[in-house]
């Protein structure tokens, strides 16, 4: 695909009025998209676009795209709808005049997400810290925590798994052409109704019935190695090798195998009492301790100490915002880091004997702060899809978790903005807007 065109003017839009003088210019929206400094972000990206091949669509359209799915929580499917029928969706991507077909497929997202890769998204969450530039300059203080970023798996139970590997081997023996020396078609889903039961006298059975799975599981896996050829075996290595390892592992052991789609899912334990385990991988958020402004966002493959995570973290933190911060403040998860680089890595603790009641009191309400950081990742989960990531692997997980930060932060600028005008229409208009406040406080 070579580098974009511009959207240029069509000749059904040449008799049409133009969107900006349509819209409500007040609207956030519409404000957000002449803030942004877009011609930045194609002359970093269109490189990356080949010199042959059909022109491919226009940066600001799928860039736009992107930023609004993780603004309002859509999916790709439904932020190319939403775009249809929002005229403010339409000027924030860039189009002049209306338009009543769709954007784009939902799957040339998918395509350039993979173009662009993390380092691109990067480039979405500077663009969305330049609306908070005069923030950034002001503070010197960093919050720091991380969280668990699940991926779209179904809890790893051994017969989810072993299903699985029976569904995938069917799959792989249809491809290759196997003729089995039995399929075990109708056997599966009798074990799994026997599996379904709860009574206390079926205990034996449901051990029987998840052995067998496990037999069946094991048959097919040396028959399909046996019939498929090394051809077939060749292409099918890797998911083969992975099938050994979900019927091989045990209860307790390392570096388990929890999907079948996505090995790289981690089982980590953040002491929730309300779910002992999730399935994900790792993500370091850091923050501006007053404003509130993600300024780093970095997901990890592994399952490291939190206080391990804290180099990477405040290092994209200076990448990202051209500074580096005299400190930050973390939990006592962090214990064992005293200063990062030119960063004092702070955690709350007990107040020195010396320190008189004020320098206390003062203390006490800086590693209040630390706190903020917990809501601030509630929203990130909740509006902008860090609860579960539908991206595949390591890659997908981080792009997600990027693309999730830089919403948050176009999410703050739009509500200073709403701020402002009320304040202004309060000014303007004390006796519409002041009832206005106390039924909405009632």
């Amino acid at each position: 695909m070579s580098k974009p065109k511009g959207s240029g003017v069509e000749v059904g839009d040449m008799f049409q009025p133009e969107l900006e003088s349509l819209l409500d210019q007040r609207q956030g929206l519409y404000k957000l998209a002449n803030r942004l400094p877009w011609g930045d972000l194609v002359s970093w990206i269109e490189p990356l676009y080949s010199e042959v091949d059909r022109p491919g669509l226009p940066v600001r359209l799928l860039a736009g795209l992107l930023l609004l799915k993780h603004l309002e929580n859509l999916s790709d499917e439904r932020v190319c709808a939403a775009w249809v029928r929002d005229p403010y969706m339409q000027y924030f991507c860039g189009e002049r005049h209306f338009q009543w077909r769709l954007p784009c497929d939902p799957s040339e997202l998918v395509r350039f997400r993979q173009r662009i890769g993390v380092s691109g998204v990067q480039r979405l969450l500077e663009l969305s810290l330049s609306l908070h530039r005069e923030k950034v300059l002001a503070e010197d203080e960093l919050v720091a925590d991380t969280t668990v970023q699940e991926s779209a798996v179904g809890f790893p139970t051994d017969t989810r798994l072993r299903v699985d590997c029976i569904e995938a081997l069917w799959r792989m023996g249809d491809e290759a052409g196997v003729s089995w020396r039995r399929r075990y078609t109708r056997t599966v889903p009798k074990l799994l109704r026997v599996l379904r039961t709860r009574s206390n006298r079926l205990v034996k059975d449901r051990r029987k019935a998840r052995n067998k799975l496990k037999t069946i599981a094991g048959r097919l896996l040396r028959d399909f190695q046996r019939r498929c050829g090394e051809a077939w075996r060749m292409i099918h290595a890797e998911k083969l090798g992975l099938i050994k390892r979900v019927l091989s592992q045990k209860k307790h052991d390392k570096n388990k195998v929890y999907s079948l789609h996505d090995p790289g899912v981690l089982c980590i334990a953040k002491g929730k009492a309300h779910k002992k385990y999730e399935f994900g991988r790792k993500a370091s958020i850091a923050m501006l301790r007053d404003s509130g402004v993600v300024v780093s966002a970095v997901s990890f493959a592994e399952n490291l100490y939190d206080g391990d995570t804290l180099e990477d973290t405040l290092a994209l933190a200076q990448v990202h915002t051209g500074k580096t911060f005299e400190s930050v403040l973390v939990d006592r998860g962090y214990r064992g880091q005293k200063r990062i680089g030119q960063t004092d890595v702070l955690l709350p603790g007990k107040a020195r004997k010396s320190d008189s009641y004020y320098q206390r009191k003062k203390q006490r309400k800086r590693f209040a702060r630390r706190a903020a950081i917990e809501p601030v990742i509630g929203h990130l989960k909740f509006d902008h899809r860090l609860i579960r990531c539908f991206l595949k692997g390591a890659v997908g997980s981080a792009i997600n978790l990027t693309l999730a930060s830089a919403a948050w932060n176009l999410k703050l600028w739009l509500n200073a903005l709403w701020r402002t005008l009320i304040q202004c229409l309060t000014r303007l208009c004390p006796d519409t807007i002041q009832p206005l406040k106390i039924k909405t406080a009632a």
